[in-house]
């Protein structure tokens, strides 16, 4: 049975020129599960919000959005409420309340349902999303992963026919974001309720997905299983033919050269999808290398040593008198002109780590010292965090309030940097109207823009579509080039193992293990990526996508 169906849907913002939505059509079926990708600003969002009637975007509209063949334009606002879910990117931006529990009730109590129903619904969804140790709690104590599930929750109080999703882990850590995904997938297949969502993690949501829309420049480009999108984008030419969006496709995907992509009515989506389409590779001879064989590809490049810019000796701290130390004897060297990565668990201290660094926390013992007249700053994990003006521009612009230029100085280089990150049609936008991806390259913006010696960066591809993570990539290799200093905290392995230089792995308080991005991640069995866990059976020391598609290429 088609739920929603649209027809022909084309939407420009007022005062634009240009359409964000151009010729949409597409159907959803009950209970299906649709994943909607492609990169920041193709329309996704704006798709999205023209599903739920409270969430319409102002502006020219025209086609047709129905909702069990209603236009959902004119469906009454208590159908539109419950029957359509809608859960926003940002976890902050949907809660109204300063309780757990009084948000758990209050669409219910909006819909004027009775006090029975209300505590009936409350403590199914409190026991169904495994809330209940913190249901009294604040809202303003949760976690950004537990706030979500929160927003998630109180939207399914309503038990919504259809749930709407817009990148809604952008915002979260890899196992909060994993977490949150498994459960709404458990929605989808135990209750049969409707997903559309958008997001940048195809590696995690593609598997669970029974379809998956591709979008670019406001228009459909691919509609298809997720298996055989990859195909779609790849084109039937030569590589001129390859769409961009293949190369945001999941990593094990986008893994085999397009020389293996034509024969295949489907792509693998998971590593062990993968092994069984490695193992068919050898056994059918398309791929000639003796099984078992063991080949080694080259080392990675010899860093040579450089002047010490971070010394941390020996540090020790604790946030509370009585509570655990957080450091316990960290000691790690950092080298001018090197991108370093610091990797580990969650709320294993990385994080104090940068702030160590940069004096906002006072470690109780050990030093840190940085090279004499080294200027260092730090883009935080929550970009918001910085943000105190009206708009980009002027965000930008206040990153340099305390350097000696002139105003026309200070211009050129604000209007360079938005452009650098790709965000100066946005230069008149509030910063907290943007999403969460822009938000994090205006941080970077505004911290880079001052030309810092030492660039402390926590989490900074999080909430990033794959094509503007190749971009921080390539402008954070050209810093190192020229000399500047960058020690980034990230969960995002196949960032670090692209473009790191040296990677430490930090446990218990201080760093467990250190080395180049080759020796790291060729060295872990389980910490390390998708592509040497799919290749090393019969291949070291491939740690890159480039390198494994460049070695499955050579035994063609």
């Amino acid at each position: 049975m088609e739920k929603i169906k649209v027809d022909n849907l084309s939407f420009s913002y007022p005062k634009s020129d240009k359409l964000a939505l151009e010729s949409v059509s597409l159907s959803i079926k009950e209970s299906e599960f649709v994943v909607l990708c492609g990169k920041s600003g193709c329309g996704k969002s704006t798709l999205l919000r023209h599903l739920k009637k409270s969430m319409n975007p102002y502006g020219n509209k025209l086609g047709s959005v129905c909702f069990d063949g209603e236009e959902i334009e004119d469906m009454n606002d208590r159908d539109a409420a419950s029957k359509i879910g809608y859960v926003q990117q940002n976890p902050d931006n949907q809660l109204v309340t300063d309780k757990v529990w009084h948000e758990l009730a209050f669409g219910l109590e909006s819909l004027g349902y009775s006090n029975s129903v209300i505590k009936r619904r409350v403590a199914e969804m409190a026991s169904y999303f495994g809330i209940q140790t913190w249901f009294r709690k604040s809202v303003s104590e949760l976690s950004g992963g537990q706030k979500q599930l929160l927003n998630l929750a109180s939207v399914m109080a309503m038990q919504p026919e259809v749930l709407i999703l817009d990148e809604p882990a952008s915002q979260l850590d890899p196992i909060a974001a994993r977490d949150f995904l498994s459960t709404v997938h458990r929605l989808n297949r135990e209750l049969g309720v409707t997903i559309v969502i958008s997001e940048h993690r195809l590696e995690e949501i593609f598997p669970l997905a029974d379809r998956a829309i591709v979008m670019d420049e406001g228009r459909i480009i691919a509609n298809a299983k997720p298996g055989e999108v990859a195909i779609q984008l790849a084109g039937s030419g030569g590589e001129e033919s390859v769409h961009p969006m293949y190369y945001g496709m999941p990593p094990v995907m986008k893994l085999f050269p397009k020389e293996l992509v034509r024969w295949q009515d489907s792509l693998p989506m998971t590593l062990r999808e993968g092994r069984i389409l490695m193992e068919k590779l050898f056994e059918n001879g398309t791929l000639k290398l003796k099984y078992g064989e063991i080949h080694n590809p080259v080392e990675g490049k010899e860093v040579a040593s450089g002047k010490l810019v971070i010394k941390l000796k020996n540090l020790y701290f604790r946030y509370a008198k009585n509570s655990d130390d957080v450091l316990r004897g960290l000691s790690l060297e950092i080298e001018e002109g090197r991108l370093h990565c610091l990797l580990g668990g969650n709320g294993s201290g990385k994080s104090t780590t940068l702030k160590a660094i940069c004096g906002i926390i006072k470690p109780q013992s050990g030093k840190v010292k940085l090279a004499d007249n080294y200027r260092a700053a730090m883009v935080p994990q929550n970009p918001q965090a910085l943000f105190t003006e009206i708009s980009c521009e002027e965000e930008v612009l206040e990153g340099m309030c305390y350097q000696k230029l002139e105003i026309e100085e200070k211009v050129r280089r604000t209007e360079e940097m938005l452009k650098l990150m790709e965000i100066e049609h946005l230069r008149k936008a509030n910063p907290y109207d943007l999403s969460g991806g822009e938000q994090q390259r205006l941080a970077l913006a505004k911290v880079m823009v001052s030309n810092p010696d030492i660039l402390l960066l926590d989490e900074p591809t999080k909430g990033l579509d794959p094509f503007f993570k190749q971009t921080l990539g390539r402008i954070l290799r050209s810093l190192c080039k020229e000399n500047k200093t960058i020690f980034m905290v990230s969960h995002d392995i196949e960032f670090c193992a692209e473009f790191g230089d040296r990677c430490s792995m930090f446990f218990d308080g201080e760093i467990a293990t250190s080395g180049s991005a080759k020796e790291f991640f060729s060295g872990n069995n389980f910490y390390t990526t998708v592509e040497n866990k799919l290749t090393r059976k019969w291949c070291e020391g491939i740690i890159t996508g480039e390198e494994a598609r460049s070695w499955i290429r050579s035994l063609l």
